[in-house]
């Protein structure tokens, strides 16, 4: 029943202004098979879900961009400009508009629905695992940040900043996100992606030993 809406909105997004490759379309698409996983799994709403999953990077703003805590606002303002244009039911485009506009972790708002917790697990859960480690490569190298500190490259004798080196980053974000995610299905996915990226960086730090 989605797959016409679902066809829409991927032209939308074809459309839109990619502002890194860690946000293309295939980071969208695998949002989307995220949240359809997790909806069914927790009983939420997928005519809140799947809208909220396409639309929830229709804004995005580069990672160093001063104003970064504001594109989910943005995106949620827009994806509601865009669902009234497709004249999809308005009373969906509320609960669609907070799915988006909570899913961002430098937004910092809390998700209050589980059609919103569903959304923000299924975005955390793509900077996880296998595709969590590209897409932290390939944004870091976007921003020309080295790989490591080359004297205490896992910051045992200084503080962790991930502005200034991507390793930095797994210690300082990604290996937290299981802490947040809202849904028990999603916690148990990120636990064990956490632990797939742990055991890279356990090689990683073998391979870079003097």
């Amino acid at each position: 029943m989605f797959e016409q809406l679902e066809a829409q909105l991927e032209k939308v997004i074809l459309r839109s202004s990619i502002t890194d490759s860690a946000h293309d379309i295939g980071h969208v698409k695998r949002v989307v098979k995220n949240a359809k996983h997790l909806a069914v799994l927790e009983n939420a709403d997928l005519k809140v879900v799947i809208p909220a999953a396409w639309l929830h990077d229709i804004v995005s703003l580069a990672k160093n961009a001063p104003n970064r805590a504001e594109a989910s606002q943005l995106a949620a303002d827009k994806a509601s400009e865009l669902l009234k244009g497709l004249s999809y039911p308005e009373q969906y485009l509320a609960a669609i508009h907070h799915a988006i506009k909570a899913h961002s972790y430098s937004a910092g708002i809390k998700a209050a629905s589980i059609e919103a917790k569903v959304v923000q697990d299924a975005d955390r859960l793509d900077a996880l695992g296998a595709v969590g480690l590209a897409r932290c490569f390939m944004v870091s190298g976007a921003l020309q940040r080295p790989l490591y500190q080359l004297e205490d490259p896992f910051a045992d004798h200084r503080m962790l900043d991930d502005s200034q080196f991507c390793i930095d980053h797994f210690y300082q974000k990604l290996f937290n996100l299981a802490q947040t995610m809202n849904t028990a299905s999603a916690k148990e996915i990120a636990v064990q992606r956490s632990d797939y990226m742990r055991n890279f960086l356990q090689r990683f730090s073998d391979e870079i030993k003097d």
